[in-house]
């Protein structure tokens, strides 16, 4: 036997109840859960600990990292063992070469992965979609498994060229070359079709997402033609400014196609009862036999603020700018002089930050990711009788400029996470939105699967989730939501993809600002520590949160069937 996990707490993914089990595995594959009798080549003991499978998380943007990097972080810090990319309609493929730039600068504007990093690390050595998949199945190894789907963006632009970038009405005959090629590229081995129709995707430029307009009748038609096909799934993100219009386009794709459908869904601040009416037509949808799921979030969607993120809360103050383009020892040292002090506090005089003191928190360490409304920036500096720019100045010079704050914005109209239990516990809906890849200066979402147990399976005061519940949601749930069946559960026949988790000291520490992308760009990584042991194909690849070396991962070209049992 190539590897045996010894005495473990078994979570298996199914959702049953836990037990104290050993794992075999051979081959790459599990081959015995239980009493497991002769030794392995390695052995792990798991006494006290919990073991489950890999996680698995669906909506993901490493389109270019898995091209430059071996390692792709910060999903495979967090027990992550298989992600899927190219969400939300961008992405490099298919592509003319005049058309480069172009998605780049969608890519940098949406996903906000700088530009100059993308240029740098692309190969470029491919135009269809099947070529880029061959281009990244011939690359470097990897950590963790990855897989891609076909992007609306690209393939508008690839079909109609200005046309398609402005968002012209394709004809008949253009929904059809679309189609055709979307098909193409899932017989290919990408996963599906993903498309975008909400205002915040724009370019770099300030231009919408080729694919905001985009009526109804192409949407369906690149639907149909995956249903043709017979595979594939279908992903979009989407305003729902009008629920029941723009989810009758959802449906349709999915009734029309017979493809399995699904969408990005949080609560949102300008309209907090949405997701109710979103739900409700979720789960009709379902009892009338389409299959549509939502992927949902399971802390707030919070910017994070800081002198080395893309934004802080003096971003835009006359007296700030002057000095913005320091390197961060000296802009911290300029920040810290009486006159630099005054004229920025003055400048700022009146300016309620960029989304409001009272809705902007001090991160902390461990972070809080459902902070009260006490803890705002505004409350803290009322009770010590100080401005909240006076208050937030000094927080974002902490640990030398290198301090984050936080500024929940998605799932966090009520102050709390309520709205997200709610959208976890649904029965259509599996964890996402982790982002991993993207928002590399704003965002840290990757490390979503760490708060979903020790949140909602350990730490909160009430509503929490029995942990069998999470598992199976971030690990069955979320791999069989875009067809990958042949892992996610820890039983014979199914892919050797583990995690062995110290679990009452699985905590998650401050994200931090790395300059290590292409062309020195920075990224957001967020250490973590409890993660003891992480196998992928059967291979350990991550010991106490380090890096063993191997690298096992590639490239998953299509869906997986289920496992004989």
């Amino acid at each position: 036997m190539q590897l045996v996990i010894r005495n473990g707490t078994v979570i298996d993914g199914t959702g049953g109840p836990a037990r104290t089990a050993d794992v075999a595995i051979d081959e790459g594959v599990i081959v015995e859960v239980g009493r497991v009798e002769g030794r392995g080549a390695q052995e792990i003991d798991a006494d006290g600990a919990l073991v489950t499978p890999g996680f698995v998380d669906i909506h993901t943007h490493y389109d270019g990292q898995a091209v430059w990097d071996e390692r792709l972080q910060p999903s495979s810090l967090h027990g992550v063992t298989t992600v899927v990319m190219t969400n939300c309609g961008v992405g490099f493929a298919p592509v003319r070469p005049q058309d480069r730039d172009r998605l780049v600068e969608l890519m940098e504007g949406v996903e906000d992965i700088p530009g100059t990093a993308i240029h740098e690390g692309l190969t470029w050595e491919w135009e269809s979609f099947g070529e880029y998949l061959d281009a990244l199945e011939r690359g470097r190894g990897h950590d963790i498994d990855f897989a891609a789907q076909v992007p609306h963006g690209p393939l508008r632009l690839y079909v109609m060229g200005d046309r398609g970038g402005r968002g012209d009405e394709a004809t008949p005959d253009e929904i059809a070359e679309m189609g055709r090629l979307a098909a193409e590229a899932v017989d290919a081995g990408a996963l599906g079709f993903t498309t975008s129709r909400t205002r915040n995707h724009r370019t770099v430029k300030g231009e919408p997402t080729p694919t905001l307009k985009a009526p109804r009748t192409e949407l369906v038609g690149i639907a149909q033609a995956l249903g043709h096909l017979g595979k594939g799934v279908l992903q979009v993100v989407s305003d729902f400014l009008d629920v029941d219009d723009e989810f009758g386009t959802v449906r349709a794709m999915a009734e029309e196609s017979g493809r399995p459908i699904s969408i990005s869904l949080t609560q949102v601040p300008f309209a907090p009862e949405q997701y109710k009416a979103l739900l409700d037509n979720i789960t009709a949808a379902n009892e009338a036999g389409v299959e549509v799921r939502a992927q949902v979030a399971p802390r707030a969607v919070g910017l994070l603020l800081g002198l080395q993120a893309s934004m802080n809360p003096f971003l835009g103050n006359p007296a700030y700018m002057e000095i913005a383009a320091l390197p961060l020892a000296e802009r911290v040292a300029a920040m810290r002089s009486p006159e630099r002090r005054a004229a920025i506090l003055a400048a700022a005089e009146g300016h309620n930050g960029i989304f409001g003191f009272e809705r902007i928190f001090d991160l902390g360490d461990p972070p809080n990711y459902e902070p009260a409304a006490e803890d705002s920036i505004a409350a803290r500096a009322a009770r010590v009788g100080r401005t909240p720019q006076e208050f937030a100045y000094d927080l974002v010079l902490g640990d030398d400029g290198r301090a984050l704050l936080y500024t929940p914005f998605l799932n966090y109209a009520g102050g709390n996470l309520d709205a997200a239990r709610e959208l976890l516990a649904h029965p259509y809906t599996v964890p996402g939105l982790g982002d991993g890849g993207a928002h590399v200066g704003t965002i840290c979402d990757a490390s979503f699967v760490t708060t979903l147990l020790t949140h909602w399976g350990r730490d909160r005061k009430d509503g929490r989730f029995p942990l069998e519940y999470l598992v199976q949601q971030h690990c069955r749930d979320t791999a069989r939501t875009v067809g990958l069946n042949d892992r996610g559960v820890l039983a014979p026949g199914y892919r050797a993809d583990v995690n062995v988790i110290d679990f009452d000291n699985l905590r998650l520490s401050p994200p931090e600002i790395h300059h290590d992308l292409p062309a020195g760009g920075r990224r957001l990584l967020q250490p973590v520590s409890g993660y003891k042991h992480t196998v992928v194909a059967g291979v350990e690849t991550y010991r106490d949160g380090e890096a063993t070396g191997a690298l096992p991962g590639r490239l998953i070209r299509g869906a997986q069937a289920t496992p004989a049992r």
